[in-house]
Formats: C-alpha cells, structure tokens, sequence
C-alpha cells in the first residue's frame, strides 16, 4: 500500500513559496487542512489529524513545521492511529512556551516532552527566531528524534529561500520507501 505524506503547516499555515505548497504541488503531498488558521485551537488541531491519519488509506509520513510539530508531540500521546505514521519530519519547531508566542496561542503550552511513539527528524536553525537553538535541541531529545542543524537560515519557511528544498526529501525517503511493516 503506498505512503501518503501529510503536510502540518504552522499557525496562518504555509503560503505559495513555502517548501510544504512546493512539495504539495510537486509531489501530491496532502495539507491537513485546519479549520482556523488564525487562531489555532491545539485540541481542534489534534482532531482534525486523528480524522485525516485515521481515514488513510495506508501509512503515513507527517512532515511538520512550526506549530505543526508541536501539534505532532500532542497529537501522538493521544492518538488511536499514531501507529500508522511512518515517521515524522518536525521543522523548526515554534516554541509556544516563551512569551512572544504563547500570548498568540494560548492552550498550547505546555509542550508536550515525550518520546514519539515513530521515527523522527527535528531539523532547526541556529537564528530561528521562534525557538532556541538549545531549545530545539531539547526538543529533539525529548521526542527522541534525530537531530539536524540546518545552518543559520531564519525559520526555515519561504522567508528562507529554501526552494523545494530537495535536501528534506532525502530525509523522509527512507520512511517512503520502506516495505509495509516497517
């Protein structure tokens, strides 16, 4: 059964030249598409992807970014289908616990600090402005994924000039290609 890749945007989600709308146009990936974009509620969040990843027609690779890894680590501890992700590719992980952003989306602290119950990979910049380096250092411990410095390239979104970001696939293809079971 194929792979279906899943896209998690962020909070106002992900515009034309973000590298999620580049792979969604490019590669048929799939949005999850949220109800509110503007004023993000983390449980509306978590039950839109429990419906998405539950009506699958097979596995699934999460590729997360911003608020959407945070929605990831909250959605899987919860989760009757978690076991159906493949693996998940988490992307500058919005810190919804330092004050700039937890005025802006309240009822999403606390981050949820657990091991994922799949595969992952946390990539971060060093000049994030919405998380800490050391802090998405932290983050990729706690959730047990893999962890990958990106470099100095801002929040890793269009504003970044990343293109279709041919690197990243290189990421999630082992989880694509993987024989069912695995």
């Amino acid at each position: 059964m194929a792979v279906q890749v899943l896209t998690l945007p962020g909070w106002l989600s992900s515009g034309p030249q973000h590298w999620q709308t580049r792979w969604e146009q490019r590669y048929g990936f799939v949005r999850v598409e949220q109800h509110d974009w503007l004023t993000p509620r983390r449980g509306d969040w978590m039950a839109r992807l429990e419906d998405v990843v539950g009506d699958a027609a097979g596995p699934v690779v999460l590729v997360a970014h911003s608020l959407g890894c945070i929605l990831t680590a909250a959605w899987a501890v919860h989760s009757r289908h978690a076991g159906r992700v493949r693996g998940a590719l988490l992307v500058a992980p919005g810190d919804v616990e330092q004050p700039d952003l937890a005025a802006h989306l309240p009822g999403w602290a606390p981050i949820v600090r657990r091991a994922l119950p799949f595969s992952s990979v946390l990539v971060a910049s060093r000049d994030d402005p919405y998380c800490r380096f050391a802090r998405a250092q932290a983050l990729a411990a706690d959730w047990g994924s893999r962890f990958i410095d990106a470099g100095a390239r801002g929040h890793l979104n269009a504003e970044s000039g990343l293109g279709d970001w041919p690197e990243a696939l290189d990421w999630i293809a082992p989880w694509r290609d993987a024989a069912p079971g695995v």
